[in-house]
């Protein structure tokens, strides 16, 4: 019991781990105006990336660039206002609030992830090419050694011993005991019934 419910949180430990990365990527992609202050004052995204600035102070202010491979401007956001870019351009981008110049902030650009190529398979070994005069390759000489052998001098077998009776011995068979048995009673039985008296 305690291991299916083990099993369970694991589970959903699992699905929920993807959701809290999707929204701690959209959280990171947020820059809150508060305090006159830009929060995260920093912050790394990659190209094709949307960040939104969302004004909750009194005051209005903006976004402008001050050095940044793409210049961008927002206009001036009222409180609750909100105003996104979308970075097309790797690189770093500075900008600050153009009635409150104090107030800076920072965008760094990664470019975009690209997945890595897969490693090519190996060449196939190359089979030379046959050319029509190219002379037969010579056949390989082989020498066989004809190893030398003495004759052994020729003896005539002697006669093998009869095996007759061993051979009759070992290839008894059961059943013919039985049938003999048999033959035997049956002979007994009409030699007894032969020599009863006849009545008369």
């Amino acid at each position: 019991m305690k291991a299916a419910a083990f099993l369970a949180i694991a589970l959903l430990l699992g699905l929920a781990a993807p959701a809290q990365a999707t929204a701690a990527r959209a959280q990171g992609q947020h820059v809150t105006i508060e305090q006159y202050a830009y929060s995260p004052a920093t912050l790394t995204v990659r190209v094709g990336d949307t960040v939104t600035w969302t004004n909750h102070d009194q005051a209005a202010h903006d976004v402008v660039t001050t050095s940044a491979p793409a210049a961008f401007q927002s206009p001036l956001l009222a409180t609750g206002q909100s105003w996104s870019q979308t970075f097309t351009v790797p690189g770093t981008y500075d900008y600050y609030c153009s009635v409150h110049p104090d107030m800076r902030g920072q965008v760094i650009v990664l470019p975009e992830e690209t997945p890595e190529p897969a490693p090519a398979p190996p060449p196939a070994p190359e089979t030379p090419a046959a050319t029509e005069n190219a002379p037969p390759a010579p056949a390989p000489t082989t020498t066989v050694a004809t190893p030398t052998t003495t004759a052994a001098p020729t003896t005539t077998p002697a006669p093998a011993p009869q095996t007759t009776q061993a051979a009759v011995a070992t290839t008894f068979d059961p059943m013919l005991a039985v049938a003999g048995l048999v033959a035997a009673v049956t002979i007994i039985c009409l030699l007894l019934m032969g020599a009863r008296p006849e009545k008369k």
